[in-house]
């Protein structure tokens, strides 16, 4: 696909996510473009259902499916499997970060944080199927500084009941902060404070 047709898709699935995360989605990307979902095993989402925009708001919906094999069912906990919490927060990042990417943001992504986070319910084993629900409150270009920023409000699920809310997550793409030359020691070699 090209970046244009990227831009203006409404739904991904997998093999799109896979491909987003390898960076072979589109071989078009423009320069300063960067953005990249975790691989597995951390990719937390199967599927974008939905992904709309209206101004500087917009609606993402995502899917994961749950299997009994899942890596962090093998040691989280012995005895007591269940998905880690904050592996339902990461994957709101993840969501957010494409919908940066999406919107048109350049540069590679960060999570920047969140406002409340509540855990109602948990995901063992057994159950079928995540659904993230997530509402941009905003999205904005920074220009001057080759960043974008996207602040959204989420709902998960699992099966069709509620499990967590997450208030004010906020994932940011910003540009020359990437590392493709890994592990060589290079510029972007070291982690530590960011400085926007």
């Amino acid at each position: 696909m090209k970046y244009a047709e990227f831009r203006e898709q409404g739904r991904f699935s997998k093999e799109d996510l896979l491909a987003f995360a390898h960076g072979t989605l589109f071989g078009d990307a423009p320069e300063g473009f960067g953005a990249r979902l975790p691989a597995p095993p951390l990719l937390m989402i199967d599927r974008v259902s939905s992904i709309a925009r209206s101004g500087s708001r917009g609606r993402i919906v995502a899917e994961r499916d749950v299997h009994v094999d899942d890596w962090f069912f093998q040691c989280h906990f012995l005895s007591d499997p269940v998905q880690p919490g904050c592996l339902g927060v990461d994957g709101v990042w993840q969501i957010l970060g494409f919908f940066c990417a999406w919107a048109g943001g350049l540069g590679a992504g960060r999570a920047l944080g969140c406002g409340e986070v509540e855990f109602f319910g948990q995901v063992r084993p057994h159950d079928r199927c995540v659904r993230y629900e997530v509402d941009v409150r905003r999205y904005t270009e920074l220009e001057r500084v080759g960043a974008a920023m996207v602040i959204g409000d989420a709902k998960l699920f699992v099966d069709d009941q509620p499990i967590y809310t997450i208030k004010k997550a906020r994932v940011g793409t910003f540009q020359g902060i990437g590392y493709p030359d890994y592990p060589n020691l290079s510029e972007n070699a070291r982690g530590g404070r960011i400085e926007r």
